[in-house]
């Protein structure tokens, strides 16, 4: 029994249990948007891992282009350019000097409302050479667009290409547009008639393609 007794002496007390004192985190400063684009960041790079792939980034949505500043007046200098016809060739605004020229900007090649107009101006193209006047269509079409289109509907005239918009910009055709309540970006139908001198002669801005031709013809 002695012995016993000893052995349950030699014991060690039961260490007492400390509590832990639960630390509190601090509150991050960051918004709530950037720790959700952090989180889904990581999500992003465990999945890469996972399938063996790099994580692949949505690209930049392009901005989009505003609305041309230029606005040209009756009495301005017509601003020069160089464009490419239907075929292929370049034509120059400064080697018509000497003649009136009937500079009409529509939307799009082959669409309702421009074949319309185009095939007006092709209907009375004998009238405007008669007044010695040159006509010359332009949009953002390319050179292929523009050769099915003259070829078609046998247009006479030169169809210019301004794919890069440049030409829009400086005679300030480019703007905002809407259709059926969507708003989006786009040549607004004018038309100019540059005198001889190449000075801006006449304006006609919005235009409404029934017509428009017979209104033409009596400002040159």
């Amino acid at each position: 029994m002695a012995k016993k007794v000893a052995k349950k002496a030699k014991k060690k007390p039961a260490k007492k249990k400390t509590v832990k004192k639960k630390s509190v985190k601090k509150t991050s400063k960051k918004s709530p948007k950037k720790t959700v684009k952090k989180a889904s960041k990581k999500v992003v790079k465990k999945s890469a891992k996972k399938s063996g792939k790099p994580a692949v980034r949505k690209p930049a949505q392009k901005a989009i282009k505003k609305s041309s500043a230029v606005s040209l007046n009756v009495g301005d200098m017509a601003p020069a350019f160089t464009l490419s016809n239907q075929n292929g060739q370049n034509i120059a605004l400064d080697s018509l000097r000497g003649r009136t020229v009937v500079l009409y900007f529509y939307p799009k090649d082959d669409t309702p409302g421009c074949t319309t107009e185009a095939c007006d101006f092709r209907d009375n193209f004998a009238r405007v050479n008669a007044q010695g006047a040159v006509v010359l269509g332009v949009s953002k079409d390319d050179i292929v667009s523009h050769t099915s289109f003259a070829d078609k509907f046998q247009l006479p005239f030169d169809l210019l290409s301004d794919v890069e918009g440049q030409v829009c910009d400086a005679y300030g055709v480019w703007k905002e547009k809407s259709n059926y309540g969507k708003t989006y970006m786009g040549i607004e139908r004018t038309t100019f008639v540059i005198d001889p001198e190449g000075k801006i002669k006449k304006v006609f801005p919005r235009v409404s393609v029934t017509g428009h031709v017979d209104e033409v013809l009596a400002s040159i």
